[in-house]
């Protein structure tokens, strides 16, 4: 048995991850699609540019710090491998906080409506999450306990050799790929009517998937022996249902 290679190729010194190309191909993918989406919006292209030079540091500085907070076990005896984020290591619920922080500054600096800007870019999210999560298969990380099901996967544990378990990078790519579907054709299409609508509908769908598939993880960050991604998604399904409640009045009372 061999595990998947994580190098996808090597130009002289130059090492080029799988991780890193799945990534950055979400990232371009996720701005093509918010370009397309700010027409309908009203919102000029340049500002969907500008805020995505904005964005793509915080969401990952902000992604990798969350992983490095609740690992500090680790980084703070291997300082040096803080910055070697090609080798795994992105939390989204830290990339979500910072990347919406860095719209809410953007916003109020351009003088646009923070919700408005947030279903422009969301609905791309998912289907974001859905490519990288692929990273994780390269990186073999993120998986699963172990399982018998006929669509397990083998990797390598360091203490057990090799292995059958649930893939849950797949599950989540899955589900990802579901909630972009659902928000664009579903949503939007069928039920959306006042701005907000798409960004708090992913709180809760993306969050209710996350929350039991992280259920079935060996490697979850842990928070005082909770997990801490199963504890954000439900804050996040909280933060979903109220802010639709809110939007649902809001345009009660304006009518």
């Amino acid at each position: 048995m061999s595990a998947p290679n994580p190098i996808a190729f090597q130009i002289g010194s130059l090492t080029v991850r799988w991780y890193g190309i799945l990534i950055a191909s979400a990232l371009v993918i996720g701005l093509l699609i918010a370009a397309k989406r700010s027409d309908k919006a009203g919102i000029k292209r340049d500002d969907i540019y500008d805020f995505f030079i904005i964005m793509v540091p915080s969401i990952i500085v902000g992604a990798r710090l969350w992983y490095v907070i609740f690992q500090w076990s680790y980084y703070s005896r291997y300082p040096g491998d803080i910055v070697k984020i090609w080798n795994g290591g992105l939390a989204i619920h830290g990339g979500i906080i910072a990347g919406l922080i860095a719209g809410a500054l953007f916003c109020r600096a351009r003088k646009l409506s923070f919700l408005k800007l947030a279903d422009v870019f969301i609905p791309a999210l998912p289907l974001g999450q859905a490519i990288g999560r692929w990273g994780n298969f390269f990186n073999q990380e993120a998986y699963g306990r172990q399982t018998n099901l006929p669509w397990a996967i083998t990797v390598h544990d360091p203490s057990l050799g090799w292995i059958r378990v649930h893939p849950t990078f797949l599950y989540e790519s899955i589900w990802d790929l579901c909630v972009f579907l659902i928000l664009i054709f579903v949503i939007e299409r069928k039920f959306k009517k006042s701005d907000g609508e798409l960004l708090f509908s992913y709180f809760i769908l993306y969050s209710i998937g996350r929350f039991f598939i992280e259920g079935l993880r060996t490697d979850s960050l842990m928070f005082f022996g909770l997990r801490t991604a199963q504890l954000v998604s439900l804050t996040l399904i909280a933060v979903g249902v109220i802010g639709l409640v809110w939007l649902k009045r809001r345009k009660r009372n304006q009518s």
